[in-house]
């Protein structure tokens, strides 16, 4: 028996998914991405000479949910390209529905956000309908998973991949993995998203990574630099990867355009035996648990005591008892505190008091911390499967005054107060994006629920934070 005859996933392949790919959108245009059409079909001519039964598709364009993957379930799609004025372009695709019940039961049992609820919108979606009406030039005896992504961590994502595999080893279907994304939507000034530095950097580093078969380093790329590349199929490449980890593979970058603006790159991978050497995820895991223990050595006390309330809440659903052991300069010293949650690089929750209404600052900590993890009505609440990923931040504010001379703000340095009657509306310094008073003014009047050309008394702050 042949070694790809034992395995489940035999091959994968990345792909981008513009409409205009096909004439009856392009209506011209797609010739001058003709390399890519080339390269399409050559990835498909591939995924044929595995005879795959099943397809795993994932795509950017299904359903969406910040803490969930959405599978998409019952018997199968129809899905056209109606919406770009092309509605002859249309496709059914039939569900591996055992495989979708399989995959849905193993998250339920790893406690895993993933499954088939929250369905909104049945039809495929134009990420599946592009790489499908390739694949059925040349092989249609297929039946397809179709998942979509989330905005959970890389990490996530290809823990996804690894169940996806876990499945298909257990299922032994033949099955090829159809990772579909655009790369960056920003590397020209006259396309149609602009032009960001991070945007051909993306796409550079992303077809390095795709060529090599480095899956190491998908797992690298911070989530502020994805979002200023505008990119679009990086977790999709990230599930394929984890679906392949463990897995030694024949990478093939087939081509990379952009002339629209948008990053199209197409690249395949012939899955090998086993290799230890690309247990990408435990190498992944490991060093994040290493950075996870530096910077928590680095943590103030302020920092420590929030991390402690927030953890014991999010494990018990209690709050954590008040101990007696606090530094003296949580258990002195009042002040109004706003407690920070990020994950991932993104607000994950935040409540504050404008000034001291406990005790002490520790009780204040206390309360705001287990608020912002809970009760931020922005967020749903942390779940312990967060927590590791979740960095904190302390602010402790000084008494708010009036402003005497707004010319004298700074918004770096300067958290301001905009009251109108009992309404109120609060915003720290140096927040990321807001560089003028004019701003600042205009968001905390929001925050308050106050209208634009609302008259207001300005009361000026400073803070110290804590990291």
């Amino acid at each position: 028996m042949s070694i790809l005859a034992t395995m489940s996933i035999l091959a994968a392949v990345a792909v981008p998914h513009p409409p205009l790919i096909f004439p009856e959108v392009g209506a011209g245009k797609e010739q001058a991405i003709q390399r890519t059409i080339d390269s399409y079909r050559e990835a498909m001519k591939f995924v044929a000479s595995f005879e795959p039964d099943t397809i795993i598709l994932t795509t950017p364009h299904s359903e969406l949910y910040g803490d969930y993957f959405h599978i998409s379930g019952g018997s199968g799609a129809d899905g056209n390209f109606q919406k770009f004025g092309a509605p002859q372009v249309k496709i059914h695709a039939d569900y591996d529905s055992e495989f979708v019940n399989e995959l849905e039961k193993l998250c339920t049992e790893r406690n895993f956000a993933c499954g088939t609820k929250g369905e909104l919108d049945p039809q495929l979606d134009h990420a599946s309908i592009v790489p499908l009406r390739f694949l059925n030039e040349v092989w249609p005896k297929y039946k397809v998973v179709r998942i979509g992504l989330s905005g959970q961590s890389l990490l996530k994502h290809y823990q996804m991949g690894q169940m996806i595999r876990e499945v298909s080893d257990k299922l032994g279907r033949r099955a090829v993995f159809v990772a579909s994304g655009d790369l960056s939507h920003k590397l020209t000034i006259d396309g149609p998203y602009g032009f960001a530095f991070e945007g051909p950097v993306f796409d550079k580093r992303i077809t390095k990574a795709l060529d090599s078969g480095d899956f190491a380093d998908l797992m690298e790329f911070k989530p502020e630099f994805l979002k200023a590349a505008a990119e679009c199929g990086h977790r999709s490449f990230v599930i394929m990867a984890g679906a392949l980890d463990g897995k030694a593979v024949e990478s093939k970058l087939l081509s990379y355009e952009g002339p629209f603006g948008v990053g199209y790159g197409v690249a395949q991978f012939k899955v090998g035996a086993d290799d230890e050497e690309r247990l990408f995820g435990e190498k992944y895991t490991q060093k994040r648990q290493e950075e996870i223990t530096a910077r928590r050595k680095k943590e103030d006390s302020l920092v420590q005591w929030a991390r402690r309330c927030v953890e014991t809440f999010v494990k018990t659903g209690k709050p954590i008892e008040f101990p007696i052991d606090l530094p003296a300069e949580l258990m002195q010293t009042k002040a109004g505190v706003f407690v920070t949650l990020k994950e991932n690089g993104e607000l994950r929750g935040c409540i504050g008091t404008f000034e001291a209404t406990k005790e002490n600052i520790a009780q204040e900590i206390w309360h705001n911390a287990i608020s912002a993890c809970s009760k931020d009505p922005r967020f749903s609440p942390v779940r312990p499967d967060e927590l590791d990923d979740i960095v904190y931040s302390v602010d402790v504010l000084t008494t708010p005054k009036p402003v005497k001379d707004v010319a004298a703000l700074n918004p770096k340095v300067d958290g301001i107060i905009v009251q109108s009657g009992a309404k109120r509306g609060l915003l720290l310094p140096d927040i990321e994006g807001v560089d003028t008073l004019d701003q600042q003014i205009s968001i905390a009047k929001q925050k308050g629920g106050i209208a634009p050309d609302e008259e207001v008394q300005l009361f000026y702050f400073q803070v110290k934070r804590h990291h």
